[in-house]
């Protein structure tokens, strides 16, 4: 299992919950209820792209830490001095463990949908479509909706990546196998992961690192026109250019074939080379590849 290989699924999701095609097709028929449709459209479309860099950064951190957890487990599976037969983490169990994120693609991924379409709303629900945005306006926008987002939501960002204990064990009411009890002792080591504050550092690195490389996408969309005034005395300003958030929508929309891209893309590749992840990484596998984690 691999990040590039969990975007397909990851963006199929996110078009289901939010789907902008739908709407762009009803209004190639010029309805007489075109400018609703529009203000449909705007939420829609900023909700799905940062809908997009959520998940994606999420995606590549959580599954970072599953394969080093694996990975330590593996290590000692493989030791010389190991003291049982029993392997920590067999196949079936691996892929029991690794299963787990389809949370994130499921009941994370709606319950994130509707926190983040909350924010856009209140954010730009009031913005009018025919309004000019700077790009650094567009940032102001996007930093906004993130602090709605993740100072005001009810729950840690962790839960969307993770079912609950309770979620984890409903399906296996009717008795543990023994794969069932070292799946759930790894889902809980996991999950312990995931609520510490080094993981919540790593987590809003990545996120910042998501949505700077999003911004410096829609950045190429606010050039001035070569010989235009404006880019003749500041160049690199981000209030050179100003576009009707009409015309932004559209560009905002098709951000998630970047953000969501199988193929590698300098946004996902930027995630995975973040310093502070791959050095968390290494430190969950050195934790996990300790031998005292036998005696748990």
């Amino acid at each position: 299992m691999t990040v590039l290989s969990m975007l397909p699924p990851l963006k199929e999701a996110i078009v289901h919950h939010l789907n902008s095609e739908s709407l762009t097709a009803l209004l190639k028929d010029k309805p007489d209820n075109k400018l609703e449709i529009w203000e449909d459209l705007k939420i829609i479309s900023f909700t799905r792209t940062m809908v997009a860099v959520y998940s994606t950064c999420m995606l590549v951190v959580l599954l970072r830490v599953q394969l080093n957890i694996i990975g330590g487990y593996l290590y000692l599976d493989n030791s010389v001095g190991k003291s049982t037969a029993t392997p920590l983490a067999p196949p079936d169990v691996q892929q029991q463990y690794l299963s787990s994120i389809q949370h994130l693609l499921g009941d994370g991924l709606t319950e994130l949908t509707t926190v983040v379409k909350k924010s856009v709303q209140n954010s730009l629900g009031g913005v009018s479509l025919k309004q000019s945005l700077s790009l650094l306006e567009l940032e102001q926008q996007l930093s906004w909706i993130r602090a709605e987002v993740e100072a005001g939501s009810e729950r840690p960002m962790s839960w969307y990546m993770l079912a609950d204990d309770e979620n984890a064990l409903a399906d296996q009411a009717c008795g543990l196998t023994e794969s069932d009890i070292v799946t759930i002792r790894l889902l809980n080591e996991t999950r312990d992961m995931l609520d510490s504050p080094d993981f919540t550092s790593v987590l809003n690195a990545s996120l910042n690192r998501g949505f700077s490389r999003l911004l410096d996408n829609l950045a190429e969309f606010f050039r001035p026109p070569p010989g235009d005034s404006a880019s003749s005395f500041a160049p690199d300003s981000l209030s050179a250019v100003s576009l009707p958030l009409a015309k932004i929508i559209p560009i905002v929309n098709g951000q998630i074939n970047y953000v969501c891209s199988e193929t590698p893309s300098h946004f996902v590749q930027d995630l995975l080379m973040n310093d502070q992840v791959k050095e968390f990484a290494a430190n969950v596998y050195e934790t996990f590849s300790a031998p005292q984690e036998l005696q748990k």
